[in-house]
């Protein structure tokens, strides 16, 4: 009897499972489209992203290309412009120009050099047990992003750095779960603990400078640290250690690779320059305040260092290895965000939420109706586009009914620093890109620390607020 016996008949052909997704996203959009109260462009708009959405959180085929048909339609139902405005972004090409300087560091040795000298400086008692392995690794790992988040600007370009650094230490053991959990854990970490960090997150970048330039408040780095760091930034690292070791700590005790413990670690001229190319990079970010230009142009400067003839690690050969399919999901996202804003949806959406927010409401009823809108409005475009939209709104509102504006803006960069799916943000997809994990799998994890960011972190940093304003 075929596999697919268990699908009945009813009057018409069986139906694949693999189906079942694009069909059902396709009925939604069309209900969209059809009965819901919105001007023609916007109910279409509405339609696309929904039915984006529901292929990629379902994945029945690959996301590049699920984008590569939202783009399509874009382009078809409103215009070539449209669709393709993700590719104008700088984000879309920092990313490409991330995998290569990836590529580079893998290739160069690099990688393989950290995970030997976090290897031989594990405790003893670490060395041959894969339990308390992993949770070393984990934790220093993790604070260790942290603590990059400090130095480098961007979680785009920490995760891209981090990710074959990552990879190649997960080769210490036998079980997939251990690999996964010690690559995800700290790209987690380094992404979500920079909430705390002013300068640690383009949504925090984002909010603060829509503050400033509509209402003329200026939030220091050290304010936006005193307030969102302590739970924010240290707390959520905590979580994210914890839910990662839940999920993915070994099973067996004895799963560690056969490896040698040596005291001296060879350091080669390639690995060498490599760092050094890393360290021009991070000092191009760490001075961004004084040239103001996009990170995009320090990665850029990596790539052309690690790439150029005789001073560079790699030959152009390394190019072929790198995978660029997921360029076309960051050009889908910025397409439907700016789809979403031009058709008005955006706009509509965020003032019908307010809408129901009393103008008498006290500072955490108000705090927590800023997790929930943002939250609820990036479910359907990228986080930085509805900062884009929503931060005018809410400064505008908190301002007449008289709440101060720090909390409304950390708990608001709080919200859309957080996700389930990897389509809310373009540092999940460039983690997808690594091609270590599928979608269903980053959206477990994923979904599980924002689950418990938002349950309890969030309470917890409404209360600080609460007692201090």
């Amino acid at each position: 009897m075929s596999s697919d016996s268990r699908w009945p008949t009813i009057g018409i052909p069986n139906i694949h499972p693999t189906w079942v997704s694009p069909l059902f996203g396709i009925l939604v959009a069309a209900a969209i489209f059809r009965f819901v109260p919105l001007a023609r462009d916007a109910s279409l708009m509405l339609a696309i992203t929904v039915f984006c959405v529901v292929l990629w959180i379902k994945s029945p085929v690959e996301p590049w290309f699920t984008a590569l048909l939202g783009i399509g339609l874009i382009g078809v139902a409103f215009s070539p412009g449209l669709a393709l405005t993700g590719f104008r972004s700088p984000a879309t090409w920092l990313v490409a120009v991330g995998i290569l300087v990836g590529e580079a560091s893998r290739q160069s040795g690099l990688a393989r050099l950290v995970e030997t000298l976090a290897r031989t400086r594990m405790p003893t008692a670490a060395s041959t047990d894969a339990v308390a392995a992993f949770r070393y690794l984990l934790v220093a790992f993790c604070l260790a992003s942290l603590a990059l988040a400090v130095l480098i600007p961007s979680a785009l370009v920490r995760v891209l750095i981090l990710g074959p650094i990552l990879l190649s230490l997960g080769d210490l053991f036998t079980e997939r779960r251990a690999k996964i959990g010690l690559f995800l854990g700290p790209l987690f970490a380094t992404f979500y603990g920079s909430s705390g960090v002013l300068t640690g997150a383009l949504a925090n970048i984002i909010v603060t400078g829509l503050v400033e330039s509509t209402t003329g408040l200026s939030i220091s780095w050290t304010e936006w640290l005193l307030w969102a760091g302590p739970v924010m930034g240290i707390g959520r690292v905590l979580v994210v250690i914890t839910v990662t070791y839940l999920l993915y700590h070994p099973r067996d005790k004895g799963s560690l690779a056969a490896h040698e413990r040596t005291a001296n670690v060879g350091v080669t001229s390639q690995q060498l320059r490599m760092l050094a190319f890393l360290l021009v990079g991070v000092a191009i970010w760490m001075t961004d305040f004084l040239h103001g230009l996009h990170p995009l142009f320090g990665a850029l400067v990596v790539a052309l260092l690690a790439f150029a003839p005789k001073i560079g690690v790699v030959d152009s050969d390394a190019i072929s290895e790198a995978d660029f399919s997921i360029l076309f999901f960051f050009g889908a996202i910025f397409a439907i965000a700016a789809g979403l804003q031009q058709t008005g949806f955006t706009d509509l959406a965020a003032e019908a939420l307010l809408s129901q927010l009393p103008s008498d409401a006290s500072l955490p009823i108000v705090l927590v109706f800023v997790v929930v809108v943002s939250q609820l409005l990036a479910l359907v475009m990228e986080g930085l586009a509805v900062a884009s939209v929503l931060t005018p709104i809410l400064t505008s509102f908190s301002s007449s009914i008289g709440i101060p504006l720090v909390p409304v803006a950390v708990m608001e960069a709080v919200a859309l620093n957080t996700y389930f799916f990897p389509y809310q943000s373009a540092v999940l997809v460039a983690i997808l890109g690594m091609g270590t994990v599928d979608s269903v799998e980053l959206t477990r994890i994923s979904s599980a620390i924002a689950a418990v960011s938002l349950l309890f972190l969030v309470p917890v940093q409404i209360g600080v607020f609460v007692v201090f304003f």
